[in-house]
């Protein structure tokens, strides 16, 4: 079973930048495909990006050229770089990890909180 805690979240300004980060527990997080999702007060929940056990990655057209996402199976762990933030992208993340080979393995982290607010 994977166990995902998310953090990196915060306050930051127009224009800004933060990391966000998600830490996964269990043996096999090589053969997931993780993302980041993010709902914000009112909205529904929306895929921001996800990449592969292979590295291939999708994004959102609302952060393609600002977000990047990246992982390290070594240390278990996924990553949103989010450059030139904007105050639309004021929502909660969330990490999900997917199993890629084995359906009903879907997990989700407790979400963390971005603003962004001048």
């Amino acid at each position: 079973q994977v166990q995902l805690v998310e953090s990196g979240g915060g306050l930051v300004q127009p224009g800004g930048s933060l990391r966000l980060s998600c830490a996964a527990s269990g043996s096999i997080f090589s053969f997931y495909a993780m993302g980041w999702y993010r709902q914000a007060p009112g909205k529904q929940r929306e895929l921001v990006a996800a990449i592969t056990s292979l590295g291939s990655t999708n994004y959102a057209d609302s952060v393609k050229g600002r977000f990047t996402i990246s992982r390290d199976n070594a240390k278990n762990t996924v990553y949103l770089q989010m450059n030139s933030l904007k105050p639309e992208d004021t929502a909660v993340y969330y990490c999900n990890a997917v199993n890629e080979l084995v359906r009903g393995y879907n997990y989700w982290g407790q979400g963390t909180q971005v603003t962004v607010s001048s």
